[in-house]
């Protein structure tokens, strides 16, 4: 467990407070970071803050901006920033209840860990748990943190309780914006039996431990490559053919189906062996058998 909590407080269920800590439930990824380098000295760049015409300026120049229209600004200083944060309230006081599936995936943004802060509120926040579990709702509030105000849920989770970040509705794009101009005819029925069977022999329970990020290990390797190489470029050949195609643009959809339907089991994949490329590493050939 971390050693510092992300909020501490007392969750509000009308006349019963319970005090409670919360914390991160995930963490940064695998993720490769790089850095920008001059090549000639080998040197990483810096930045510096400067203004047209002017160059390089000091720190304590440099204010926030709010631009009214082009070119015209409000200028703010941090201390006149500061005293409209609100203030870190230390409740959260769980104004409504919610179907569990009546919250749009959308809305979710990061979920945290809510424990109880001692041995004392133990009993309260078991009570809390289980009476969510038991009518399947969410308990909705607005948690004050590190000057803003941030819209909340919170459900069970195992033998415990998750708190999850909701975005509010103006972060949110309306799924119109982008699927209105969907047509709305209904799917071949011949090519949705073939759909289904794919999914159904595909259907298996959750393991997230089996799903990592492809991409970084590729990359990892690369530099291990290239330190090997002693600077050497090392370019390998990706085929990346899209299923079905059959040349141009055309996609010959129930052919991708038919062979997908019965290429069986889950780990079967439904994209046809992609050709190896000639002169392209055994390496990277078998790594697109095994994708």
């Amino acid at each position: 467990m971390p050693a510092r909590a992300y909020w501490q407080g007392q969750i509000k269920l009308a006349l019963v407070s319970i005090p409670v800590e919360i914390y991160p439930a995930t963490k940064s990824g695998a993720a490769v970071s790089f850095r920008q380098i001059h090549e000639p000295t080998g040197k990483p760049i810096h930045y510096e803050k400067v203004v047209s015409g002017v160059g390089p300026v000091d720190r304590d120049e440099i204010f926030k901006g709010f631009e009214l229209s082009k070119g015209n600004y409000v200028l703010l200083e941090q201390d006149e920033i500061e005293a409209v944060k609100i203030e870190s309230r230390k409740t959260l006081d769980l104004v409504q209840f919610v179907e569990a599936d009546a919250i749009d995936v959308l809305y979710y943004e990061k979920p945290y860990f809510v424990i109880p802060a001692d041995d004392l509120a133990e009993e309260a926040y078991a009570v809390l748990r289980d009476a969510l579990r038991q009518t399947k709702k969410v308990g909705l509030g607005q948690l004050s943190v590190r000057g803003r105000e941030q819209l909340v849920s919170l459900k069970p989770c195992g033998r415990g309780l998750v708190l999850e970040v909701l975005r509010y509705a103006d972060e949110v794009t309306k799924a119109q914006t982008y699927f209105r101009g969907l047509p709305d005819d209904v799917a071949d029925e011949d090519m949705l039996d073939l759909a289904v069977s794919i999914i159904d022999k595909r259907t298996a329970p959750f393991k997230p431990e089996e799903f990592h990020d492809r991409y970084v290990d590729a990359l990892h390797r690369l530099i291990d490559k290239k330190k090997k190489a002693k600077g050497k470029r090392i370019i390998e050949e990706v085929d990346d053919a899209p299923i079905g195609r059959k040349g141009g643009n055309v996609i010959d959809l129930m052919a991708a189906l038919k062979k997908s339907a019965g290429a069986g089991g889950r780990k079967t994949s439904a994209t046809p062996k992609a050709p190896v490329s000639k002169g392209a590493p055994k390496k990277a050939a078998s790594k697109r058998k095994s994708a």
